[in-house]
């Protein structure tokens, strides 16, 4: 079965939500909605305190190349603009506040093309299209998606791969909507073949969801049989797009490079539907599905919850909160981000809400030792680094000595750490020097 080099097989724990079905959250009284929650600028709003929105209006428009469109998730009025505590950014950003209206209406932009209109939209009308959804990576990387289907002229891309692995434990967001969104999902991949003048593209799953799989392949021999669906071994970080390429195409994403230098582009699944209902049905992105899961939650739940909900109110949708849960983190176990606040926003980037008792915790929490030379983490490493090394210099603040060995190709991936016998927290001193470093880049930057 193909896979890459390196990796793991953490325990999965997917078992708790692969067969609760996605349910639809019902609109929150309130919603927060950060202006930053995508990869690049933050967005400018478009609306002041006071405003009527519907579900759907533009409230924030890209500002710049790498930055996204911002939408209204729910209907009612603008009650704020300020800043509030985010899922992803160390600090307070900027964020719009809506109360909910008596209504939950939608845009009335949001309305159905017909099949003879999709067909007659060009590359660069679809472009667009996804540009003003703002639409961004939906695996968590939250890239612009209107961006990486703009490959620089020169790039001679051959392949469209739609990433379905979903590695992480515990997260089975993706393997429920390909269960019960197929269709979407593979004329979303044929919409962004078009788009990229490829006749055809890969779908990538992980062997451990054989009914996606299945219902996948049934679908595209019905609706799109240019689509090729791909089974991948099951092994962490499958998911991630450089070993997705390595694995179906054995090709190498050089170290500091992208994808379109080997002539691909990966889109999560995810973001394939988002892209189709933003073509078909003319929806920009306000809603999105997440896993709601872990020993923690009453009730672990997919659901399909509005950008901008909060935390506490997904929460007390699913039941609440067991006696014993300990730790709340924003995505997956190993590359997740643990929260200090209930109070913290879904945005668009947000694949799961994990919430641990501490009893299937993935990691050693045991005291830090030395290290034993053991030379696991460097076996496992998916990016071919040293990653005892690299963090034993970013411990030391060695960080010339560091970027030498290749700390920023490091994806963060916690692989190293998950196999370190000492219980070296390698991943998280590895954080810390990429953080001194960009401090240091930012004030040569403003020095000069």
């Amino acid at each position: 079965m193909i896979t890459f080099r390196g990796g793991i097989h953490p325990p999965e724990f997917k078992e708790l939500a692969e067969e609760k079905p996605i349910e639809t959250m019902p609109p929150p009284k309130q919603v927060v909605i950060p202006l930053s929650q995508h990869t690049g600028a933050p967005a400018k709003p478009v609306v002041a305190v006071g405003d009527e929105v519907k579900a759907g209006t533009l409230i924030a428009e890209p500002v710049g190349m790498i930055s996204a469109a911002v939408h209204s998730s729910i209907a009612g009025k603008v009650k704020g603009i300020e800043h509030w505590v985010h899922p992803v950014l160390p600090v307070p950003t900027k964020a719009v506040i809506i109360e909910a209206g008596e209504t939950d209406e939608l845009d009335p932009a949001i309305k159905p093309r017909t099949q003879a209109q999709i067909e007659k939209l060009s590359p660069e009308e679809i472009r667009e299209i996804v540009r003003d959804a703002g639409i961004v990576g939906l695996g968590g990387a939250a890239f612009p998606t209107s961006v990486k289907i703009t490959p620089p002229e020169d790039a001679a891309i051959d392949t469209l791969i739609i990433n379905g692995a979903e590695c992480e434990p515990f997260l089975t967001a993706d393997d429920r909507l390909m269960r019960e969104k197929p269709e979407g999902i593979i004329n979303g991949a044929r919409i962004l073949a078009k788009v990229l003048g490829l006749e055809g593209a890969c779908i990538a799953i992980e062997h451990n969801k054989p009914e996606a799989i299945r219902i996948v392949s049934e679908a595209a021999s019905k609706v799109w049989p240019a689509a090729e669906v791909l089974t991948v071994r099951t092994k962490y970080p499958q998911g991630a797009e450089k070993q997705l390429i390595s694995a179906i195409l054995g090709r190498e994403v050089p170290a500091g490079g992208l994808p379109f230098m080997v002539g691909v582009v990966v889109q999560n699944a995810g973001t394939a539907f988002a892209v189709y209902e933003a073509v078909a049905k003319r929806k920009p992105l306000y809603e999105r599905v997440v896993t709601v899961t872990g020993p923690g939650i009453a009730e672990p739940k997919n659901l399909l919850v509005r950008i901008g909900t909060l935390a506490a109110d997904v929460i007390s949708h699913c039941g609440g909160l067991r006696p014993d849960a300990t730790k709340f983190i924003s995505g997956g176990p190993m590359m997740g981000i643990a929260q200090s606040s209930l109070e913290v926003p879904i945005i668009k980037g947000t694949s799961g809400m994990l919430f641990l008792d501490g009893s299937r915790s993935l990691f050693k929490v045991s005291e830090e030792v030395n290290c034993l030379r053991c030379g696991h983490c460097v076996g496992i490493c998916p990016m071919k680094l040293v990653p005892a090394e690299i963090a034993r210099m970013a411990e030391y603040e060695k960080l010339e000595e560091a970027e030498r060995w290749g700390i920023a190709d490091c994806m963060e991936c916690g692989s190293c750490a998950f196999v370190c016998p000492s219980g070296r927290r390698l991943v998280q001193w590895i954080k810390y020097g990429k953080t001194l470093i960009f401090a240091e880049r930012s004030r040569k930057k403003e020095r000069k």
